[in-house]
């Protein structure tokens, strides 16, 4: 398998047996067996396709923000997408904006970004640009791939609100595009939730604004993130999804759980919606710690919490 996946993604992009509490937020994990760093769209399809045909078992891994990884590791490929998915292309876009092309909706910019683009600096670079949209994303830690799949939001901001088409790679490796409103999107979710597609890159539909207005609002956002979450310890944003009707660190605290720990892991005295690692948590230590507010939350209120988190590989 070396060997296979060296001469697809060259032996520069190819490492073995990776521990992956580098790369995940909750700086937990066992190793990797394979971990390759794939710079472009051919190269992409054609691992997968080798993959496949190996019956070798494959992840796409964005920042590792919402990502749970087993202390037994992964007996498959981790995939990372960089180069050509690192990309933001401004400038052509600001151009037929002002020239008035028929591409631009609704007197707003599109600018199209790569998968791997870090979702902070896309809405530091769109605030430099005078462009506004993305105040809500500045601080959430994930990748422009990851936060299509999974409708990334703050603040009265989501995703889908500034989405207007996604570069796709289907099921039969061919690449296809969907706009918008053809992503399913909703509370946490999208189509990608139910299809094996892999997000290629996007366009956001953001609008003119002024520079000074807009750093301004990303500053406010960021100061309150700092005070109400604790961002001086590894987790992986809010574990739980917001239930209708509740709070989801409210019914926690509630349940008594507020620092609550199992191990290194610990319910979040400053906001009971994060499950943090205190400095030596293990996964299974977050896991089990995840099953018991489930449990204690569904005795105490009748709310069951579906986790934001992915857990990969065995627990």
């Amino acid at each position: 398998m070396d060997h296979k996946l060296a001469e697809i993604v060259g032996k520069e992009n190819l490492l073995t047996d990776v521990s992956m509490s580098h790369y995940t937020t909750f700086r937990v994990g066992g190793n990797a067996a394979y971990f390759v760093n794939v710079k472009s769209e051919e190269i992409l399809i054609m691992l997968i396709r080798m993959l496949r045909e190996e019956g070798m078992g494959y992840y796409l891994l964005g920042n590792g923000s919402n990502l749970l990884v087993s202390d037994h590791g992964y007996d498959g490929v981790m995939i990372r997408l960089c180069g050509d998915f690192s990309k933001i292309d401004w400038t052509e876009q600001t151009e037929q904006s002002a020239a008035g092309s028929d591409s631009i909706s609704d007197n707003g910019v599109i600018c199209h970004a790569g998968a791997s683009v870090m979702l902070t600096n896309m809405a530091q670079k769109a605030a430099e640009h005078g462009l506004a949209g993305l105040e809500f994303a500045y601080g959430i830690p994930g990748t422009v791939g990851g936060a299509i799949v999974m409708n990334a939001g703050a603040y009265g901001g989501e995703m889908c609100q500034i989405v207007e088409s996604v570069q796709l790679l289907d099921e039969n490796l061919q690449i296809v595009t969907r706009k918008g409103d053809e992503m399913a999107f909703g509370y946490r979710t999208s189509i990608l939730k139910k299809k094996p597609y892999i997000v290629l890159s996007v366009r956001l539909k953001l609008l003119p604004a002024d520079k000074k207005e807009i750093m301004a609002k990303m500053n406010t956002n960021m100061s309150a993130r700092k005070e109400k979450q604790p961002l001086e310890y590894p987790s992986a944003g809010s574990t739980f999804k917001r239930p209708e009707g509740y709070f989801a660190g409210k019914l926690i605290q509630d349940a008594g759980l507020k620092g609550y720990s199992v191990g290194g892991a610990q319910v979040s005295e400053k906001h009971c919606g994060f499950v943090i690692n205190t400095g030596n948590a293990t996964a299974v230590d977050i896991y089990h710690l995840i099953r018991d507010v489930q449990n204690k939350v569904r005795e105490t209120s009748g709310v069951t919490l579906e986790p934001e988190v992915i857990m990969l590989g065995e627990f």
